[in-house]
C-alpha cells in the first residue's frame, strides 16, 4: 500500500489460497502455517487476519497523520492512540496503542518478569517469550526451511538463516 498524501492504493503482491498451509490434524498448538513467512497461527482466523494485514497489500484506512495504511477500520483506530498519545508512558514518553501494550512496555522500565520456565527458571517479560522458549527443552522445531530442511524454534531465526544462507542479500 502506498500513501500519496490524499489515499491510499494497492501494490498487489501475488499471494493466493495456495501460498497458505494448514496442518489441522497436526498434533501442535499451532497448526496453522502461513507459508510465505512461515509464522504459525492457533486457529484458521488468525491465519486469515495474517495474510490479509501482510501479504495481500489489501490496507485501504491510511493515517492522516503519517500516512500509513491499515487494514481494517480497527487498526487504524488502534493506531491512531499512539498520535493522540492515549497511552503514554510516565518513565520515557512512548506512546502505545492500547493499555495492555503500555502494561508490557512499563515492565521494560521496573525490569519485572512474570512468566517464568518452569523447567529451568529463567523469566521473561512476555508469554510469548516464554513459549518460545519452552520449545527449546521440548526439543520442537516448528519452523522449517523449505529448500534444505533445516529446522528451527523460533521463527525469526528461519528468516535470518534463509536471509543468511539462501539470498544474496546482506544487512
Amino acid at each position: 500500500m502506498v500513501y500519496t498524501g490524499e489515499s491510499c492504493f494497492e501494490v498487489n503482491i501475488e499471494v493466493d489460497n495456495n501460498d497458505i498451509t494448514e496442518h489441522p490434524h497436526d498434533d501442535k498448538s499451532t497448526p496453522y502455517v502461513c507459508t510465505v513467512c512461515h509464522k504459525r497461527f492457533v486457529t484458521k482466523q488468525a491465519l486469515k487476519r495474517h495474510r490479509r494485514r501482510k501479504h495481500t497489500g489489501d490496507n485501504v484506512y491510511p493515517c492522516n497523520k503519517c500516512g500509513k495504511c491499515f487494514p481494517y477500520r480497527s487498526s487504524l483506530s488502534y493506531h491512531m492512540n499512539i498520535h493522540r498519545s492515549k497511552y503514554k508512558c510516565t518513565k520515557c514518553g512512548k506512546c502505545c496503542g492500547s493499555r495492555s501494550h503500555l502494561a508490557r512496555h512499563m515492565r521494560s522500565h521496573s525490569g519485572e518478569k512474570p512468566f517464568e520456565c518452569t523447567v529451568c527458571s529463567k523469566r521473561f517479560t512476555e508469554s510469548v517469550h516464554l513459549v518460545a522458549h519452552s520449545r527449546i527443552h521440548g526439543g520442537q522445531k516448528p519452523y522449517k526451511c523449505s529448500l534444505c530442511n533445516k529446522s528451527f524454534s523460533i521463527s525469526s531465526n528461519l528468516l535470518r538463516h534463509k536471509r543468511r544462507l539462501h539470498s544474496n542479500i546482506r544487512p
